[in-house]
């Protein structure tokens, strides 16, 4: 991701398929092996890793990163060189990072960037649906009655997005 001083930001995301859910994230200007194993690490604390994580066959994920990912009990599963149609989850979620908020601000730094994130993950999990998830959101919710008052926009993601809801009559 480049800055509005044309440094190149590298942004790490881990998401749980089930739900769509992003667990993780972390933005840096330099990405190390070291680095990318620690937000394995980060991302599954305290015994809570998956039994699998899909991945590429970045060069990023070296010895140091396989021997983390092993330690923490995690089976790994290559996909094919040049197939990002093989994790299609993870390639989703970061196009639709990209269309959604990316394509549409200027970023000035790692910290705005960082922030930025957060805040449309916010929206990502509570109010953005998914067809896959039964037109409901990563972090369910109730759907609301049809009857009763009016309709309103909630802005969100910095008024990129919005959630509606039903006003009390």
């Amino acid at each position: 991701m480049p800055t509005a001083t044309f440094r190149v930001l590298h942004v790490f995301v881990v998401l749980l398929h089930h739900r769509r859910r992003v667990v993780h994230f972390n933005v840096t200007d330099s990405a190390t092996a070291a680095w990318t194993a620690q937000q394995v690490v980060e991302a599954f604390p305290h015994d809570s890793a998956p039994r699998f994580l899909i991945r590429d066959r970045d060069g990023i994920f070296g010895g140091q990163f396989r021997q983390r990912v092993k330690a923490i009990g995690l089976a790994e599963v290559l996909i094919t060189p040049h197939s990002p149609w093989q994790n299609p989850f993870a390639e989703r979620v970061i196009g639709t990072i990209r269309r959604e908020l990316l394509d549409h601000v200027i970023v000035l730094n790692e910290r705005h960037l960082r922030r930025r994130l957060r805040n449309y993950l916010g929206y990502y999990h509570a109010s953005r649906t998914h067809l896959a998830l039964g037109k409901d959101a990563p972090e369910p919710r109730a759907v609301e009655p049809p009857e009763g008052g009016d309709i309103v926009a909630v802005p969100q993601v910095g008024e990129l997005h919005h959630r509606y809801i039903r006003c009390a009559a």
